[in-house]
């Protein structure tokens, strides 16, 4: 009988000895997890325009900004490209790039085999204009996309032979397209980025999503820390078009005040309003990977 009380004594002395000690090594580890730093991604501006903004407005615009557009086609409704040859200049002042394509309007890809063949061509272009202006391989190369909500077959087809040309010459495929969602019928909407992630075979396209809707848009703001594009309503964007010149009025009247009075979005140091552009937030200060050095800010 004694043994035994003395056994069970033992006994519940290691079990309370065993609790203390799980207690104290799950408030170490809490203290641990408290105590630590918050990790949070940081995040960059940029900007894109159309026209090149000029050499002397790179000083200025670089205070605000990490990264700049890059087209390598002429951009919407122009025949010529004012961009070009002005890689190593914005390079040399510290900007990252995202670099764009022009794409077709979907009334210009009339069957599936014209629209193979146009994308293959489109592709080819893309590439031979980036190695042009001395962007290497690896660089991500954005088709713009400028129609929003669900895109037709022929498209599907443009953009994959566009994608796999692109790919076949050692650059990477993304898509400048809409984040913004398109009602199709009660109780269903798409969106252009969401329709484009839905096809096998241009799943693994990397997308720059325009969303200035506001909110989630803060509008034309130049926050130090701005919103991740996952904010934009497109969990997997790498780039979120936040603020467009001119301020599309039906999307922006939460925000209106944070536009100039005309309607345009201008940088912080842009005292004189030269230069309207459009603003961009991305978790990279070069998210087509197309610069070779970065200058920190």
């Amino acid at each position: 009988m004694i043994e035994r009380v003395t056994q069970f004594k033992v006994t519940k002395l290691f079990l309370a000895a065993l609790m203390v000690s799980a207690a104290l090594f799950a408030f170490g580890a809490q203290s641990r997890v408290c105590s630590a730093p918050e990790e949070s991604e940081k995040k960059y501006l940029g900007f894109d325009r159309n026209n090149y903004p000029g050499d002397d407005a790179l000083p200025i615009l670089r205070k605000t900004f990490a990264f700049s557009s890059y087209w390598i086609s002429p951009p919407p409704g122009e025949k010529s490209n004012t961009w070009t040859r002005k890689r190593e200049l914005l390079r040399s002042r510290g900007f990252g790039f995202v670099v764009l394509y022009q794409g077709p309007g979907s009334r210009e890809l009339k069957t599936q085999t014209s629209a193979k063949a146009r994308g293959t061509r489109d592709g080819e272009d893309a590439a031979a204009s980036a190695k042009a202006e001395g962007f290497s391989a690896g660089t991500i190369i954005f088709l713009d996309i400028e129609e929003g909500g669900r895109l037709p077959d022929t498209y599907h087809a443009y953009l994959a032979a566009w994608s796999e040309a692109l790919s076949q010459a050692g650059f990477r495929p993304g898509a400048y397209c809409s984040g913004m969602p398109v009602k199709e019928e009660p109780g269903v909407t798409i969106t252009t980025a969401e329709d484009i992630r839905n096809h096998a075979a241009t799943r693994g396209i990397s997308i720059w999503a325009y969303n200035d809707a506001c909110p989630p848009s803060p509008g034309c703001t130049f926050s130090r820390d701005p919103a991740s594009p996952a904010k934009s309503g497109i969990p997997y964007a790498a780039v979120w078009q936040f603020a467009q010149s001119p301020r599309r009025k039906e999307f922006t009247s939460r925000c209106a005040a944070t536009y100039h009075r005309n309607g345009n979005c201008y940088a912080p140091g842009d005292s004189a309003h030269s230069w309207f552009l459009d603003v961009n937030s991305a978790t990279s200060p070069d998210p087509s990977g197309g610069a070779k050095q970065i200058l920190s800010k």
